[in-house]
């Protein structure tokens, strides 16, 4: 590869994906060596949402990308590492893994409620088997719908209903006093009104200022909530779990009330909270690992894939397997769960760290 070529870095096209990816052009681009983004769909893009947890496997959003550098359209490709399968494709490898966003997950509210908080019964959104069995695990009561979407299309969802009820009430689906009082002039307009020009202006003034509140309601609302008042949605939510780097990458985090939930009964899955850049050409893969790599993330998270793969755990498997770099020791927990959560294995090991660099 040319020292001075436009380095092509092939990345889904969603939200968060583009902003990884714009991080890794950051991080690695200069005026003499720049960084190109390059959109491409996957497989996880094209098929309907509900099936997405019917694929059985990992590699979902992944393969297109990587098979952007191996046909030699892309130097590199840019991928959430928890997404990816264990075994690569021809020549690819992982030249950098950045320093990891926090791993832990978010449960999400209007209000910011603990999880022991949520009302019995408590609605919960989630796409993740895991989650899933994690959260009957804490609380069998909860009743867990799934979810899907985009970071700040799931939290739309999880704000629509109440939003679009007071939207239609503001906009007088209930009939407003004004509006009753216009329809009954209508019908009599030789009522009672002493000037029923004066009349009329003053109920038609009403409406309008009526009108205006719901302008300056809209106006007081944030681009999400105004999202949520066009979004559709199949149940209505007491709260949804999100990946914490997800939102803090998204830029969401503090627009909207979270908890978070404890990485030791909710460990996450393995590599949440890690980019990984793949490439096989030796020089963009030297490149990528000087300007990019942070040792000890690239070190926990090669124990917990390797957790993973002894486990035989795919993406749809309820396990969590999370590493944590102290000194010369990697301690690392790993929870396997029924998917309904009524039985759970854990296990905690402190492993020597040589043997993982």
């Amino acid at each position: 590869m040319s020292t001075d070529r436009t380095l092509r870095l092939a990345t889904r096209g969603s939200d968060l994906a583009m902003r990884q990816a714009a991080f890794v052009q950051e991080r690695v681009g200069t005026r003499r060596r720049p960084v190109e983004l390059v959109e491409v769909q996957t497989e996880g893009d094209r098929i309907r949402d509900e099936l997405i947890a019917d694929l059985g496997r990992i590699g979902a959003f992944v393969h297109a990308l990587d098979q952007e550098v191996v046909d030699g359209d892309c130097d590199a490709a840019v991928h959430s590492m928890k997404d990816m399968p264990t075994e690569f494709a021809d020549g690819m490898v992982v030249a950098a893994v950045p320093e990891r966003a926090p791993a832990s997950d978010l449960l999400v509210t209007k209000d910011g409620k603990d999880l022991e908080d949520l009302r019995e019964g408590a609605v919960v959104g989630t796409s993740s088997v895991r989650r899933t069995a994690q959260l009957l695990h804490a609380r069998p009561d909860l009743d867990v719908r799934p979810l899907r979407g985009n970071v700040d299309t799931r939290i739309e969802k999880l704000l629509a209903p109440e939003l679009q009820r007071e939207h239609e009430r503001r906009l007088g689906t209930d009939e407003t006093e004004a509006s009753k009082e216009m329809r009954e002039y209508n019908l009599d307009p030789e009522g009672e009104l002493d000037d029923e020009n004066e009349g009329l202006n003053a109920i038609e003034e009403e409406m309008d200022e009526f009108d205006q509140s719901v302008e300056e309601w809209f106006d007081s609302l944030s681009e999400l909530e105004r999202g949520a008042l066009g979004q559709e949605y199949d149940h209505e939510y007491d709260a949804i779990v999100l990946a914490e780097a997800g939102l803090e990458r998204s830029g969401l985090r503090h627009k909207i009330g979270t908890s978070r939930l404890p990485t030791e009964e909710f460990v996450p899955a393995p590599a949440q909270g890690v980019i990984a850049v793949t490439a096989r050409d030796e020089d963009v893969i030297a490149r990528l690992r000087t300007k990019l790599d942070h040792a000890p993330t690239r070190v926990a998270v090669t124990v917990e894939r390797t957790v993973l793969a002894e486990l035989g755990g795919g993406c749809v498997a309820p396990l969590g397997v999370h590493a944590t770099v102290q000194g010369d020791t990697v301690s690392v927990r790993a929870q396997v769960l029924s998917t309904d959560g009524t039985e759970v294995v854990e296990e905690t090991r402190d492993l020597p760290i040589d043997s993982h660099v």
